[in-house]
């Protein structure tokens, strides 16, 4: 990847996943992209945490450069076999990161808080304009492996978006996730709903790390035409 746009921490990140049926998550896809499925399920997470020590360009830090941010996300591909995210949503409450929209990215200015009491992390949100919101606890433990499952819901290099019918592609890297152990406390979401999708069917999969960093996010480039065919 070349030099990165932005450089962030992300901290505090838990994953809260549901399956759904392939056909429904297609559903909200944009032609060009399919979903990338794990075993015939289509996986759609809920993912807060802190974005910490955020600068542009590497080297100019914003202002309240620390702040939380909420994503609602899915796995897909192109027809190529190159995989990523797909957002469904994401809350912010840093205006600046509103500027993405240009690019098709779905930001909502909301109000979140991230708050840790000893093993305790508690996750609120909600959209202004009385939009989506959630409430999300978890307990923490030690750290625990990862396992090829593990890595397949939780990394991903890219993340498409869309705009004025052009599919846009952005990388992303950092190290592996760092996981701990954890136990879903308390959880009410009004996110997947706001989404288009149907209330979650199976028990969500739930992962938390203390975090990971620096990332780099990368320019955004349109996608190759050739690569549809």
């Amino acid at each position: 990847m070349r030099p990165a746009a932005l450089t962030a921490w992300w901290l505090r990140q838990t994953f809260v996943h549901w399956s759904y049926p392939t056909e429904e998550v297609q559903a909200l896809l944009p032609a060009g992209l399919r979903v990338d499925d794990y075993h015939g399920r289509a996986w759609v997470g809920l993912a807060p945490f802190v974005m910490a020590s955020v600068r542009l360009g590497g080297v100019a830090p914003l202002p309240r450069s620390t702040f939380p941010e909420t994503n609602l996300r899915t796995y897909v591909r192109l027809p190529d076999g190159r995989s990523g995210l797909w957002f469904l949503s994401l809350e912010v409450t840093h205006p600046v990161m509103l500027a993405a929209r240009a690019l098709g990215v779905p930001y909502h200015l909301a109000d979140l808080t991230v708050r840790v009491d000893g093993p305790l992390v508690h996750y609120a949100g909600r959209r202004r304009g009385a939009g989506a919101s959630y409430q999300l606890t978890v307990e923490t433990g030690p750290p625990i492996s990862a396992d090829e499952f593990d890595s397949w819901l939780t990394s991903r290099w890219r993340a498409f978006s869309l705009r004025a019918g052009t599919l846009w592609q952005t990388p992303v890297r950092h190290e592996p996730w760092p996981f701990a152990r954890v136990v879903l406390v308390q959880l009410q979401q009004m996110l997947t709903s706001d989404a288009g999708l149907s209330p979650p069917a199976t028990d969500p999969v739930v992962h938390y790390s203390p975090g990971v960093g620096p990332v780099g996010i990368g320019m955004p480039r349109p996608v190759a035409a050739s690569v549809f065919g």
